[in-house]
Parts: C-alpha cells; structure tokens; sequence
C-alpha cells in the first residue's frame, strides 16, 4: 500500500498548501499505516480552478470519447483489483474476501456501467417543436464516507465525467489512501488534466471549503442526515444542486408463508456485512408474532457463527469497526438498548479481541418501535427483531423512523412482496432475496436524502435540461 504525500490536481501529484497530515490507522490492530496530507481551504481552491479550466474542454468531448475514457479506468481498476482489495483491508478492516468481491467488485461494475451508459445515452430529443438538450452542469463536489471507499467514489465520479462534468473529490479522512489509488488508476487511464482532482482531508476545514466554494455547482454528499442538512442548507443559500445519500434504518420484513429460516439468514447476513457500516443495513427484522420466537432462535444461532475475527485470515465474516468514535458509539447503543428493555440475545458491548475496534454480532429481541435502536441509525452489527401482529401493523412500523432508504420483503411469493413493498416509504427494496444490480437507482425518502445514484437516474443528477424552439 502506496501513500501520496501530495494533492492530485490539474493531472499531477502536487505539493500540499500546508504541512500538516492525517494518519490512517488499521482498525484491526490499531496501528498507524500511512499518513497523508491534511488539505486547506488554499488546497481546495486550487482543485476547483483547475476542475474548472478543464471543463469546457471536456463537456465539449463527444460521449463516445468519454466513454471510451470511463472504459478505460474500468479496466485499469479490474487490473488493480487485489491491490484495491488489499487496501481497503488495511484501512477499513474489511475482510479480505468481502473487499475483493464487493468493495473491489462493485465499483469496477458501476464503473463499466458508465462507460456503457455514456455511449448510449439520449444527450438530446425532440418534443413536438423543440429540441432538448441534457448538459453537463459543470464542477462537481464529491464529499465520500469510508464505509465504501471506492465504490462511493465511482457512483459520483463515473456519472460525472459520464455527463461531461469534472469532479473534485474529498474522501473521508479514515480511507484516503484507497482515494489515491483512485485517482493513479485516473492518471494511467489517461483522462485529461484538471477532469479529476483529489484533494485529502478533513470534513471541518477541507470539506467545508469544497462546499461551500462559490465555483462549485454541485455539491454530491454521502454521509450523515446531520451533515447534509448543513450542506443542503448552504447549497440552498446559493441557490446550488445538491445529492444527499445520507442515514437509514432499513426494515427486513418477513410476512406468514415466507421461507423463514431463508429469510432471517439472509437478514442476518445482511446486518453483518461490512461490520454493518452499511447505510442500508437491515437492521430492523418485523417477524408476525406467531413465528417471532423462533425467528429469534435462529437470528442468534446465524449470529453466533459469525465470529469477529483477523480480516485477513481467511474466512472471517466480520471485521472491525473503523475507528475507536465508532466503536463508542455501538456501545452506546448496545446499552441503550438494555437500558430501554430489549433483550440482548446474542453478542453485546464486551470486545471480543483485546485489540482492535471489534463488535461481536448482537442480536436484541423484546424491541418496540419506539425503542432508540429501532429508531436511530447504529452503524454497526446490531440487529434488532421486532413482532409485529398483522401486515398493516408491520406496514407501520416498517414505515415509522425518518428514514427510507432501503428494506426488504420475504413472502410466500413475490406478487404478495411487491405488493407489501409499494406501500414502503423507501427508496430501494429487495423481493425475497433480490439481488444488487449496478443499474438500479439508488437513494432515499424522507430525512435519507435527495437524489439517486447508479444508472441513468444517477447520470441524470449531472445534467442541466436545455429547450430549444423552432
């Protein structure tokens, strides 16, 4: 793993403004692997005029030409994928298994679908007697979490360049250096100069300044409903676009006549999954009353074999936490929880490990809606199995938290699912065991946020709409 001790701007490694850095630790062992710069309000403004320099030229690339350019830094990120894998490991602690298949996997397909899309999308129509135009809107603001390093990266970056918009990245300062792999991957593909520019650091100094900067005109945020109220906010003040993929707490609902086993082995699974540093983990299992018991019998039995464990050892389903803030704050849910009455069935607050950040998978049942782990986004592998008497009681509280922005459906067929699932106010639900397609848009109802990722409806948040009458 390779650290930068410079800002990718204008198509080169450059000099930091200041001579600060950020450490990046190993949530495993806790352990400083690198260091990278910490990056000014003087870093960011830099990057944004070159964005902007760089503009006109690519906006006026022809899609072909862009496409070929997306197509080309999908290869060289499949030709890199062990590294990527490697690295996210080393800074997010994910398992070496899960980072090749999905944190690798993933955006190497949303990044094929891109170049793809790019190729064949309707930049223009006819309506009646006039011509509509989709144009690119300009300098993009990519502010990304660390829970998916890369591939929130490439559902922002890709849709981008894809609509002719150059970017401006600020990765989170947990996983900066998976950022810089990206942006080598850039530089070998062979895109432009100023296309791509990343600048590392903090969400305080070098966030805030890229958001708030006055050349930006789209600010694309994935992290905390908190946070991109603040960014919605300013946006809205500057009468700017804003994408906000932000928090969830996402209903796994098992109806009577679903494969129940199937069904909360897959939930469970699900929670697990990234040390459930998921924004659409399913947290939250509605089991109808009659089967709640034995629900919970198996949810525990899953969750006990899922031993938190070394991530690069094989076969380790869960990793660590990212850091020690987010270890204290699963915690403080897990006592929460038994402070408010739940009963904790599996797992707990004691670590399992001496050292690293690590969770052991906890199950609680006994949870009413109104319990703060049914209500609040935890963030870690915490699921929470609530009974439900019938479907319009499950259809209530599946649908009574701010949020809305994944779920899913286990029933005895999927016409039965689907139609539970239109009655959800969330953006994505899977049908008895859906699987995750590149292509399908992503994002949120209520307080989960504005706009859509992946596929052409995340193409389309890049796009201004031009009408031309004849």
């Amino acid at each position: 793993m390779k650290a930068h001790d410079g800002m990718y701007i204008g198509g080169e490694w450059r000099a930091p403004a200041g001579q600060e850095t950020i450490a990046v630790l190993n949530p495993a062992t806790e352990q400083v692997i690198a260091h990278v710069p910490a990056g000014t309000a003087e870093d960011v403004d830099a990057a944004v005029r070159a964005a902007r320099a760089a503009f006109r030229g690519w906006a006026g690339t022809a899609p072909a030409e862009r496409a070929a350019k997306i197509a080309a830094l999908r290869d060289v990120l499949a030709a890199r994928r062990a590294e990527i894998a490697e690295t996210v490991t080393a800074e997010l602690g994910a398992p070496a298994g899960f980072a090749e298949a999905v944190h690798a996997g993933a955006p190497i397909a949303v990044a094929g679908s891109y170049a793809e899309l790019a190729a064949s999308y309707a930049f223009e129509e006819k309506i009646g007697n006039s011509t509509v135009y989709l144009e690119p809107l300009g300098v993009v603001a990519a502010i990304t979490p660390w829970n998916y390093p890369l591939h929130q990266i490439v559902a922002k970056v890709a849709p981008a360049l894809a609509a002719g918009c150059t970017v401006v990245l600020k990765p989170s300062e947990d996983t900066p250096v998976t950022a810089q792999l990206f942006a080598e991957a850039v530089h070998e593909a062979g895109l432009p100069a100023g296309v791509f520019n990343l600048v590392t650091g903090t969400g305080p100094v070098a966030g805030q300044a890229l958001a708030a900067h006055e050349d930006v005109d789209l600010v694309s945020f994935t992290g905390s409903t908190a946070v991109g109220r603040a960014i919605g906010a300013a946006a809205g003040a500057a009468v700017k676009r804003v994408a906000l993929e932000l928090g969830g707490k996402s209903a796994n609902v098992i109806l009577p006549g679903a494969d129940l086993p199937k069904a909360v082995g897959a939930g469970v699974a699900h929670v697990l999954n990234n040390s459930g540093q998921s924004c659409n983990a399913l947290t939250r299992m509605l089991v109808h009353r009659d089967q709640y018991e034995e629900a919970v019998a198996l949810a525990k039995a899953a969750a006990e074999k899922a031993v938190a464990g070394d991530p690069l050892e094989a076969g380790t389903r869960l990793g660590p936490l990212v850091n020690a803030k987010q270890l204290e704050r699963v915690r403080g849910y897990i006592a929460k929880g038994l402070e408010e009455g739940a009963r904790l069935v599996a797992g707990g607050a004691e670590p399992p490990h001496p050292t690293g950040y690590f969770v052991a998978p906890t199950v609680f049942a006994d949870v009413t809606p109104e319990m703060t782990i049914a209500q609040e986004e935890i963030f870690g592998p915490v699921l929470a199995v609530l009974p439900y008497e019938d479907e319009e009681d499950a259809l209530r509280i599946a649908n009574g938290t701010a949020y809305g922005l994944g779920g899913a459906v286990w029933a005895a067929d999927d016409e039965s699912a689907v139609a539970f699932a239109r009655r959800m106010d969330t953006g994505q639900v899977d049908i008895n065991g859906g699987r995750w397609n590149a292509r399908a848009p992503f994002g949120g109802y209520k307080q989960s946020g504005v706009g859509r990722e992946l596929g052409p409806h995340g193409l389309a948040e890049y796009l201004h709409t031009k009408s031309l009458q004849f």
